[in-house]
């Protein structure tokens, strides 16, 4: 199970769903602590800033990014659940349960984890970047970025709700 939340509700969401690893994907600089529950070698810190295309002084998500979040989701055994969490839990978090639950269960349908993820979080909005430079490490031709534009823009809100992603694979 993934575990999607915003930075604000790290410490609560680890707790309440017993998870042991944890993605931060924040930009350079932002405070974060980690919890006590998550080992030093159970979290994947990524910065990067939320953007799409590459703007001075800022950090684009790249191949790099998503190798790392590829390596560390196929490290986890699944015995409990991985968090994820960006600043706002709206755009890179999302992109990256997205991303995590594609590689994991292959056979899904991209179309079908996209309105499961819609549904979820009516708020999500995740980041093309990463579904992007993911289709292409994936072999996914184009699919996931496909599935994710289908779904739109999600609901306006300052920070999206917490919610759990089933892997179904």
């Amino acid at each position: 199970m993934i575990f999607v939340c915003p930075l604000s509700k790290v410490d609560e969401t680890v707790s309440r769903a017993g998870a042991e690893r944890l993605v931060s994907l924040l930009t350079a600089g932002t405070e974060m602590v980690r919890p006590a529950a998550i080992a030093p070698q159970n979290h994947l810190f990524l910065s990067m800033n939320d953007i799409v295309d590459a703007q001075d002084g800022m950090t684009l998500p790249g191949e790099a990014h998503v190798r790392r979040l590829l390596d560390f989701a196929t490290e986890w055994d699944r015995a409990r659940p991985l968090v994820i969490h960006c600043f706002a839990g709206i755009s890179r978090s999302t992109a990256s349960a997205y991303i995590v639950a594609s590689a994991l269960a292959r056979q899904r349908d991209e179309m079908e984890l996209a309105k499961e993820l819609r549904w979820l979080s009516p708020s999500a909005t995740p980041n093309p970047r990463l579904i992007a430079v993911a289709d292409a490490l994936l072999g996914r031709e184009g699919r996931m970025i496909a599935a994710i534009k289908s779904i739109g823009r999600g609901a306006d809100a300052f920070e999206g709700v917490p919610f759990a992603l089933e892997i179904n694979g």
